[in-house]
């Protein structure tokens, strides 16, 4: 039987139980030296799609404004009245603990690869030796194919038939998020003056991602955090997180809080659109902190394009800024780099653009 007591070491790291705060000690692979509180809370305006669902112009321009000024100077902002089922949300949020209560054995039967971006991680420690994240995840990927119920298929051949609710939970979770994310791309291509469909059909035949966190209490949560400081990678990130909040953002120089607001899911711009924008929006450093007595849950779900789809900016922003930002990648490339190479943080962009320039992609 699994001690749920220990940090249990293997031949590949460590593997991170959910009631790791009780042990005696703090472990040492968990520590991030000199941390630096939060100093104020993010103050910005909600966007409000409801007129912009209802085809309302002079809302849909007014979301826009908002979106565009967000981004350009960090990347993060909040939508409201979204379209999505708050039972949906609900769900996928209670569903998580079907998973992360069951035994680090049966866990481990989803266990993620070496190099591959799905499955379940105790605290990365597949891939990191120190500077742990105190969390436990479980990744799935999604693709838009109404024949293909990809989500499903995963709990049931990862974890067995007594899974299938919980797969069409996130099922229908993941639909969901498509179908907000396409929403948001043309608000996105709008606020950048190009055609509003542009990223909408750019992303159609995309794989995104869909991440389970689940951050246990922690007995020195000023030692450690539950996801370290880094840009995503991906185009666009749509998050939920629960009521304890914990969700920071490094912009003005300063750490700021982004607290829970009931309904409203939080929006992120990755390294990806970064690119597509022509450096336009920003892809911003955050970092989620854990809590003494509570557990924390969030559902990250990031949306990438199409593995071998060149990511190029459109020519009007290539012209506005009068240069190509970056050069042309494949998400494959970015992806890879971030899996096999490097650490992501605040200049994973540059450093991919760099390295890949030196072994000729």
């Amino acid at each position: 039987m699994d001690s749920p007591l220990k940090l249990q070491e293997q031949s590949k790291g460590f593997l991170f139980d959910s009631v790791l705060h009780k042990q005696a000690g703090f472990p040492k692979e968990f520590l991030w030296p000199d941390l630096v509180r939060a100093q104020q809370e993010l103050s910005e305006p909600l966007v409000d799609l409801e007129g912009f669902f209802k085809g309302d112009e002079e809302a849909t321009k007014q979301a826009a404004n908002i979106i565009k000024d967000a981004c350009s100077r960090h990347g993060f902002f909040q939508v409201i009245n979204h379209g999505v089922d708050p039972n949906v949300i609900r769900d996928a949020e209670d569903y998580m603990d079907h998973f992360f209560r069951l035994p680090v054995s049966e866990k481990l039967k989803a266990r993620r690869m070496p190099g591959s971006l799905c499955g379940y991680s105790g605290a990365h420690a597949d891939r990191y030796a120190s500077k742990l994240p105190w969390k436990e995840t479980l990744s799935f990927r999604y693709h838009e194919n109404s024949s293909d119920l990809v989500v499903l298929d995963f709990f049931k051949s990862a974890l067995g038939n007594d899974f299938e609710q919980t797969g069409m939970v996130y099922q229908k979770y993941c639909e969901a998020m498509m179908d907000l994310s396409f929403a948001i791309l043309e608000l996105l291509a709008i606020s950048l003056g190009v055609d509003r469909k542009l990223y909408r059909k750019f992303f159609e035949d995309g794989f995104s991602i869909l991440r389970c966190n689940f951050y246990p209490p922690c007995q020195e949560p000023g030692n450690t955090l539950g996801t370290g400081p880094h840009c995503d990678s991906n185009s666009i990130t749509i998050l939920h997180q629960d009521q304890v909040g914990g969700l920071e953002i490094f912009t003005n120089n300063v750490w700021q809080t982004i607290p829970p607001l009931q309904g409203a899911l939080i929006i992120n711009i990755g390294d990806t659109f970064t690119a597509l924008s022509n450096g336009k929006y920003k892809s911003c450093l955050h970092r989620a902190m854990v809590n003494k007595h509570e557990q924390r849950k969030s559902l990250a779900f990031f949306l990438s394009p199409r593995e071998d789809k060149v990511v190029r900016p459109p020519q009007e922003l290539v012209c506005s800024e009068g240069k190509r930002m970056y050069p042309d990648f494949t998400w494959l490339n970015l992806s890879r780099f971030v899996q096999n190479h490097y650490r992501a943080d605040d200049s994973t962009l540059q450093n991919f653009t760099n390295w890949s320039q030196s072994v000729n992609l």
